[in-house]
């Protein structure tokens, strides 16, 4: 007898994302993107500016300008860190209904806004290279150098004989 595979069937369409920029509801939220050390467990509007307000400290580790910030009392020190070149940050919303079958499609996304650095925070430590998430862009330069396209002379340079 022949034996298949009776579980649920997985036809779902593939998601897609539209990262287009001439959208007139683009933002550019660049200098506005924190990453904190904590979870909150909100989703909603909420007037951040008026109780979240970072400082320059004038202080300078390991070639980061350290910036002063609390959140729920609790002093925060953080730095700000641009994407690499050629990189972009892009904060993606579900797509509107469609207006003309009245529908909404839940697997197509849009460009809502979009950033060119990130402010990282930490309680306990002030920020430096070694943080996690900034030795996290070092992947971009093994990502670019392996997406690379090998020519003869790359070749010829690491034969050995």
């Amino acid at each position: 007898m022949d034996r298949r595979d009776e579980g649920p069937s997985l036809s779902a369409s593939p998601a897609t994302v539209d990262l287009s920029r001439d959208s007139a509801a683009d933002v550019d939220l660049t200098g506005k993107v924190h990453q904190l050390p904590c979870c909150i467990k909100y989703d909603g509007p909420a007037s951040i500016s008026h109780y979240f307000k970072p400082k320059p400290t004038g202080m300078e580790v390991d070639g980061l300008q350290v910036e002063e910030a609390y959140f729920r009392g609790r002093k925060l020190h953080g730095t700000t860190i641009a994407l690499p070149q050629g990189y972009s940050g892009f904060v993606l919303g579900k797509k509107s209904p469609n207006a003309e079958t009245n529908t909404t499609d839940s697997d197509c996304w849009q460009t809502n806004a979009t950033f060119q650095n990130v402010t990282v925070w930490n309680h306990d430590a002030m920020p430096s290279k070694d943080d996690a998430f900034v030795r996290a862009f070092h992947w971009f330069t093994a990502a670019n150098a392996l997406h690379r396209s090998v020519t003869a002379e790359d070749l010829e340079s690491t034969c050995i004989d």
